[in-house]
């Protein structure tokens, strides 16, 4: 009788202590990739498990259910995981939800139809968010101007915008490469798209492509923008029906007194900017840092916001990483000048050398965007012409793993925003 109440005992104790539940560890000690990691949480949401974001828990982890072609896919990629148990899932939930805790577990419900706006030719510089996408082995589908103006962004959750220029004005590279056989090129290539498209100049063109993108963002798309997308395209909405581009850009002369004639009202996240007038200058606006920071590479570094998880646990996901403190990148577009940012625009990055925003958030319509300075988080001035990045150099990259809390955000149940 007794041998059999111990073996009932055993067998009881042994379920209690089944492994149910893997976690995928996201803190600076335990985990050897934290770029693959959203890869393998991505993978989870697109073969239906459930998961869970369990934000500032050892660096934002997350939890799976355990099963053996996770285990598998894991360690094919080689992405550090642990195996839980039910108590031990329940224990660490039960610790998430202390009020006296700064964390929160969010259900992630679904993988995100990803979108990447780059045009269809080999461009002289690389695009982050593609090289980490790829290397996270997420999914994505790349549209162009003809995509956007045909309604397809409806197909999409999310939409990331890189080294664009949506005023019309080829990036400002007029000055440095006129005459080099990409600039003419690209610039004979945008003119017969628009052409094809029905527009007479490029820089109109692109005014209705960032229309139609503001659009998808009010109708609730989620829109991220790194680099010389930020600026340009709030440039775009707010000069619309204005004409800010000089002869070389668009064969005829600026509009006269253009800059009276911008509507702050129309952009997202900035005001009250003035435009670059000369178009030798590399630069749009004063909205860019680039020429005014002045900080060395070994002191260039941001501060990402601390945010209440339980309260507002859209920029706290946003803001997820294993380092408060970011090594920073220069750009065409670095850092945004905190002054022209909008009231109602949360910032959640800034260098403390200057007070000047790297990394910030706002919402439109019943949409959201984000918008990041800089190029490539591991290239600190990446030219054009030089090589992409390899990732497989810099698995931990705090800066990549900005990129990717954005894409694995619009996969929460939201909460709505508190500050």
């Amino acid at each position: 009788m007794n041998k059999s109440l111990a073996c009932i005992f055993i067998f009881l104790l042994s379920l209690t202590a089944k492994a149910s539940f893997i976690l995928i560890p996201m803190d600076e000690t335990t985990q050897q990739n934290h770029l693959k990691a959203y890869g393998i949480t991505y993978w989870c949401l697109s073969k239906d498990y459930k998961a869970s974001w369990l934000l500032n828990y050892r660096g934002g982890s997350f939890l799976l259910p355990d099963a053996d072609e996770i285990r598998k896919e894991c360690k094919i990629r080689g992405v550090s995981f642990e195996v839980l148990s039910d108590s031990e899932e329940a224990s660490i939930l039960n610790d998430i939800s202390s009020p006296s805790q700064n964390m929160e577990s969010v259900i992630l419900e679904k993988a995100p139809k990803i979108a990447v706006y780059t045009p269809k030719g080999k461009q002289p510089w690389d695009d982050a968010v593609t090289l980490v996408l790829t290397y996270a082995e997420i999914p994505f589908t790349p549209i162009y101007d003809e995509e956007v103006l045909s309604d397809q962004l409806l197909l999409y959750d999310w939409l990331h915008l890189h080294h664009e220029d949506f005023t019309g004005q080829y990036g400002k590279f007029y000055a440095a490469y006129k005459n080099t056989p990409w600039y003419i090129e690209q610039k004979k290539d945008a003119e017969a798209l628009a052409a094809k498209l029905g527009y007479s100049k490029v820089s109109q063109e692109k005014g209705a492509v960032a229309k139609k993108i503001r659009d998808f963002v009010i109708g609730g798309g989620f829109m991220f923008a790194m680099c010389s997308a930020t600026d340009s395209f709030d440039i775009a909405l707010a000069a619309d029906g204005v004409d800010i581009c000089e002869a070389m850009f668009d064969g005829d002369a600026s509009e006269s007194n253009y800059q009276s004639k911008l509507n702050y009202a129309n952009s997202f996240a900035f005001k009250d900017f003035v435009l670059e007038r000369k178009p030798e200058v590399y630069e749009f606006s004063d909205i860019d840092m680039t020429s005014k920071r002045r900080i060395p590479m070994e002191k260039d570094y941001f501060t990402l916001m601390e945010f209440s998880a339980k309260w507002d646990p859209i920029p706290s996901m946003l803001c997820q990483n294993h380092t408060q403190l970011v090594k920073g990148f220069m750009g065409q577009t670095t850092s945004f000048d905190t002054a022209l940012i909008k009231s109602n625009v949360l910032i959640m990055g800034t260098c403390e050398l200057n007070g000047e925003s790297r990394y910030i958030h706002g919402e439109k319509g019943k949409g959201m965007f984000t918008f990041f300075g800089g190029h490539d988080p591991e290239d600190f001035q990446h030219q054009v012409g030089d090589p992409p990045t390899v990732l497989d150099l810099h698995p931990n990259s705090p800066g990549y793993r900005l990129i990717l809390n954005n894409v694995l955000f619009p996969a929460a149940k939201k909460k709505k925003l508190k500050t």
